[in-house]
């Protein structure tokens, strides 16, 4: 071997090591940065508390928004919204502000414009269901399979009841696939949907809050079922028209008379309309309407059932859906029968919020004021904080309220290190290829000097960070802010989080922390594509320079078969890159998505058999002659081909199913 060759042979295969070693110890700074918290000054950014409450009347709340809405529609980036509140029967403020269609200069009215007010829809099946419960038709303990004409699997000895479903607790995974589809065309009937959408059970019923929009499509059905009409013929017949809600719909697409009063949807405001968005699992947020009709829907609410002489529910029936009937932690918020607790300010609080593509809502009822709220905004927009904000500012404005002391200092609880971990959602897929996302989607919080928790993922008004102080046993308030978090210390040493009502978190084994999974991902991707790259480069100077590879026999057809390997590692890899990230650019794809996903599993099947020749390489390779980081690389090679088995396997990627 001549000199100059030696020196560019030394050169191509020190390289490859160099390089992996510079960014693995990249990654995993990143990782570590990733789970630390910088330390940041208590949130700001929240207007004052007054020292008394200001007068609520209408005049007072049109100043106060008129000053604020449009701020903060043109910061956000959003085209258009409805405002109304409602109090001691009637409505005491609605509004539209900006266009309904921007282009066409259309302003949003409160009484003809429609909104999609997304998973608030799923109060109106709640309220259906609870009408057929109060006239007997339905019992909220019972099997539901009892008023299905399909079942639901037994994977779990207690049966899931219509009271699971109300409190979001029947054990379902997470279910996306087509939750928005493209056109009306790929719109099925609603008991086609759940038959051939039904998600896998994953908890048994009544014991883990994860928010379900199946189950709420499997109540709507129900109501189907029992009283004999559409899901859409019902609601109309028996709330809206009682009502007196003349534009509000759940039927897809909407009617001809209707569309012409239908806001766009926007991604941002300055941008172009999108499509209207058709969703299957109609019950549970399919619903078009105006402000002007859902402020009966909350008049009545609030009046035990009963709108302008009209009853939609008895007293009785509408005190048990407004009741607490779950809580994770005592002084946390509970899960009412579809509504869910939000109380601030001292006030009990209940509603429920609302979200499809392009509209996002808020409902909240303040029980014993009377009072209501709701705000429908019709774009993404560059942050999803404006109704959270304007409530607050609310709140805060006309029901003034003060922190009670956190413990003194010398009194402070010592468990922010025990709480200080990763947290894996309830509301997830486990059964599917999507598993691995919500790994990647963890809630990370990291103890600060002061004995504060914090997690980058819980932000304030401000964006910054919220930090959060111990006011009980591994009960956690918001620094100078009343949002709580609850820890929950189990016999086996695993840590369980509740936030919210509708959703739970549990911590995360070691691997499957984000940090782990990215260390794994990364090793596998950089290893394999600089073993390709620099065996591209080292064949061509060998051909240079005349000289062969020094192999001959079975080590170079091993050294050959990992090779090839590592190009099917790396296809696998694009090959579920592509049509994960065409569904999370554009989810209503997610009805033509299935040969793309098949033919990734079908490679990566083959992938994973193919493997077996790193491994035997990786052996093989400290029996022969080698230079000592040829054989390190050989072996980072094999460990790489180990680290996609084990992400596949972990990630659920080589699942059959394609139900997710």
């Amino acid at each position: 071997m001549n000199s100059s060759y030696r020196r560019f042979f030394h050169l191509f295969t020190v390289i490859p090591f160099i390089l992996f070693t510079m960014t693995t110890l990249c990654v995993i700074s990143w990782a570590q940065e990733n789970q630390q918290s910088s330390q940041r000054e208590p949130e700001a950014g929240l207007s004052p508390i007054p020292l008394a409450a200001a007068k609520l009347t209408a005049d007072d709340l049109a100043a106060f928004l008129d000053g604020l809405v449009p701020l903060q529609m043109e910061r956000d980036d959003i085209a258009g919204l409805v405002i109304v509140f409602v109090k001691d029967g009637k409505t005491l403020f609605e509004k539209g502000y900006g266009y309904a269609d921007r282009e066409k200069k259309r302003p949003v009215s409160v009484e003809e414009t429609l909104f999609r007010p997304g998973s608030i829809s799923k109060l109106f099946t709640w309220t259906a269901v609870m009408q057929l419960v109060e006239q007997g038709k339905l019992n909220l303990d019972r099997d539901v399979n009892e008023y299905l004409d399909f079942k639901i699997p037994s994977d779990f000895s207690e049966p899931i009841t219509l009271r699971n479903i109300m409190t979001h607790t029947p054990g379902f995974e997470e279910a996306i696939k087509e939750l928005f589809v493209a056109s009306p065309e790929d719109l099925m009937p609603l008991d086609q949907y759940l038959l051939t959408h039904m998600p896998s059970r994953i908890f048994p019923p009544g014991t883990t809050p994860a928010y379900s929009n199946y189950a709420t499509a499997l109540a709507g059905y129900i109501v189907q079922r029992v009283s004999g009409e559409k899901f859409e013929d019902y609601i109309s017949a028996h709330i809206f028209q009682p009502l007196g809600m003349a534009h509000s719909t759940f039927i897809q697409p909407l009617p001809e008379n209707m569309k012409p009063f239908m806001s766009e949807g926007y991604r941002l405001g300055s941008g172009k309309p999108q499509k209207f968005e058709i969703i299957p699992a109609s019950p549970a947020g399919a619903l078009s309407i105006t402000g002007a009709d859902i402020a009966r829907f909350m008049i009545a609410h609030l009046q035990e059932g009963e709108y302008n002489g009209n009853r939609i529910l008895t007293p009785a029936t509408t005190r048990l859906m407004h009741s607490r009937h779950s809580e994770s932690s005592s002084g946390m918020n509970g899960m009412c029968l579809g509504f869910y607790e939000e109380s601030r300010n001292g006030e009990r609080i209940i509603g429920h919020g609302g979200d499809t593509l392009w509209f996002h809502s808020d409902l909240h009822l303040v029980l014993n004021k009377n009072l209501g709220f709701f705000i429908s905004v019709n774009s993404a927009g560059r942050d999803s904080q404006l109704r959270d904000s304007l409530w607050r500012h609310f709140m805060d404005r006309y029901f003034p309220y003060e922190l009670p002391p956190a413990n003194p200092a010398d009194e402070k609880m010592t468990n922010a290190k025990i709480v200080s971990r990763s947290y894996l959602t309830s509301r997830r897929s486990e059964t599917n290829f999507l598993r691995i996302g919500s790994y990647f989607s963890e809630l990370t919080f990291s103890a600060n000097p002061d004995g504060t928790i914090q997690s980058k993922a819980i932000k304030a008004l401000n964006g910054q960070p919220k930090r959060f102080e111990e006011i009980e046993p591994l009960i956690y308030r918001e620094v100078d802010g009343q949002m709580r978090l609850a820890f929950t210390q189990e016999p086996d040493g695993e840590m369980t989080l509740n936030p919210a009502p509708i959703i739970g978190y549990i911590s995360v084994p070691w691997y499957g922390s984000q940090k782990f999974l990215m260390v794994i991902l990364f090793t596998s991707v950089i290893v394999t594509l600089l073993t390709l790259i620099f065996w591209i480069i080292a064949g061509r100077v060998r051909k240079h320079y005349g000289n062969s590879l020094g192999l001959v026999g079975f080590p170079r057809i091993l050294r050959l078969g990992t090779r090839i390997v590592c190009v099917f590692i790396l296809a696998s890899y694009i090959a579920w890159a592509i049509p994960l990230i065409r569904l999370i650019r554009d989810i209503t794809e997610s009805a033509s998505m299935d040969p793309w996903f098949r033919f990734a599993q079908i490679l990566t099947s083959i992938t994973m058999v193919l493997t077996i020749i790193a491994v035997i390489n990786l052996i093989a390779v400290w029996f022969q002659s080698r230079w000592w980081w040829s054989k390190i690389w050989e072996t980072l090679i094999g460990f790489a081909s180990l680290a996609f088995v084990w992400f596949v396997i972990f990630g659920r990627l080589w699942e059959k199913t394609l139900m997710y």
